[in-house]
């Protein structure tokens, strides 16, 4: 598995998370016994195949390497030792269309049947997280802004969507509550305003970056005056979102947050904000459809 850990690592995939996440996933589909019984039933131990991983529908496709994790784990996964080829023929990023060979697979035919629909639930995900992104970052195309993701992940997936951001054309805003305080509406409250939660982060965490949302014009002034550098700017109309970027936009990076749609994001780019932040690019991008065909010839 060293090319396909090499490839993860340049993609800013930690290669240890991605066999713990793939591991898990063909444990869940294989059972106490790991066993494909169909697979088993059907087929030869000995029977060799290749297979074409084929888009079905047009998109941008991420997550060719940890489809080929996949195939390269499940004969370790179900003790078989047996090994496959995989060769890649399309890169992530790229956009691709329905008919479209992105990879194909070469092996015992019993792994390449148990290792597909975990192959394809994950590059399925991951391609349909990065054609979503890749729609907001065209209808971005023109103004300054880019557009985020959030922490709004499938749990035990968060690498792996944020990476397929990232390969659409999209910006990772965090990683967890780990990398970024960010001070939002229940903090304010708990602490007694933007100012004191902003002055407490600072002094708890002084290398930490800090990120604050803010709902009026005045908030905005009041957390930059305060040193924030680094505005949440929520459900502002874009009338709004221009008046603050009159405002501040020369003392902090602003971001417009809070039910935006592909639909207006021109239009709130053109505010002058540096981002949109889109927690649907994560948690509810429809997959991109994407099929394991056995070669006949």
């Amino acid at each position: 598995m060293a090319d396909t850990a090499r490839m993860l690592h340049e993609n800013g995939l930690d290669p240890a998370e991605v066999r713990r996440i793939v591991e898990t996933a063909l444990v869940e589909d294989l059972g106490p016994d790991l066993l494909d019984v169909t697979s088993v039933a059907t087929i030869p131990a000995t029977q060799t195949d290749t297979a074409d991983l084929v888009a079905r529908a047009d998109g941008v496709v991420a997550g060719l390497a940890v489809a080929a994790a996949v195939f390269e784990l499940a004969g370790e996964v179900t003790g078989t030792g047996r090994t496959v080829e995989v060769s890649l023929v399309a890169r992530d990023g790229e956009r691709v269309a329905r008919g479209d060979v992105l990879a194909t697979v070469t092996g015992p035919t019993r792994v390449l049947l148990t290792a597909e629909r975990t192959a394809l639930n994950l590059l399925c995900r991951m391609s349909g997280v990065a054609t979503h992104t890749r729609a907001w970052a065209d209808a971005l195309a023109g103004s300054k802004a880019m557009v985020l993701d959030t922490r709004k992940t499938t749990p035990g997936l968060r690498a792996l969507e944020k990476y397929a951001v990232r390969a659409g054309g999209g910006t990772n805003k965090r990683m967890g509550l780990h990398d970024v305080a960010m001070v939002k509406d229940n903090h304010k409250f708990a602490a007694g305003g933007v100012a004191a939660a902003y002055r407490r982060v600072r002094e708890a965490f002084p290398d930490v970056p800090v990120q604050v949302e803010v709902d009026t014009l005045d908030e905005a002034v009041e957390a930059v005056e305060a040193g924030a550098v680094f505005l949440l700017l929520d459900n502002m109309p874009p009338a709004t979102l221009r008046t603050v970027v009159a405002a501040v936009g020369d003392r902090a990076e602003l971001e417009a947050t809070g039910g935006l749609t592909l639909a207006d994001a021109a239009e709130v780019g053109a505010t002058g904000v540096d981002f949109l932040s889109v927690g649907a690019l994560t948690h509810s991008s429809p997959i991109l459809d994407i099929a394991l065909d056995l070669r006949t010839d």
